[in-house]
């Protein structure tokens, strides 16, 4: 490996702060972190990201079929009820475009999205992948809850 490629990384690095976003009050969070099956045969889409140093100074918007969860920042989750048994988009915004991040729903059952920070040509872009319930439901034991609505552009392009 090539020190001199490497070392200004790692110090920039250093130098680089962390990005912070509202969290929700802390019996909302309590609740949320219980991971209860979703009420009236819907189904819950937990949206999170994780608590790497990657890319932590960004802050990253996320959105649910097109309606607005907030901007994320590393270690924070956000949580939606939906209706089961549809079609649902999870859209992040990336560097050049949103990317988006389709599946369906079934009721009673959690679907844990995790969002993480990719390089990027002159900023860090986002990306989303489905996980599987024991790395999800880890991640939101561990991380916090983020006050929902708070996005920084007022609309996302829904691909079709």
């Amino acid at each position: 490996m090539n020190i001199k490629y490497w070392l200004p990384i790692l110090v920039s690095t250093a130098f680089v702060g962390c990005a912070s976003v509202p969290q929700a009050n802390p019996q909302l969070a309590q609740q949320a972190k219980q991971l209860k099956a979703p009420t009236n045969g819907n189904a819950v889409i937990y949206v999170y990201r994780s608590n790497n140093v990657v890319g932590s100074a960004l802050k990253k918007d996320v959105w649910v079929d097109g309606e607005c969860l907030g901007e994320t920042a590393r270690g924070i989750f956000f949580y939606k009820e939906v209706t089961a048994n549809e079609e649902h988009t999870v859209s992040t915004e990336s560097e050049f475009s949103p990317n988006h991040l389709k599946f369906k729903t079934e009721a009673g059952k959690n679907y844990f999205v995790q969002q993480y920070i990719k390089p990027g040509v002159f900023v860090g872009g986002a990306n989303l992948k489905l996980v599987d319930d024991t790395q999800g439901q880890k991640a939101i034991s561990e991380y916090h809850l983020a006050e929902t609505g708070k996005c920084s552009k007022t609309t996302i392009v829904l691909a079709k």
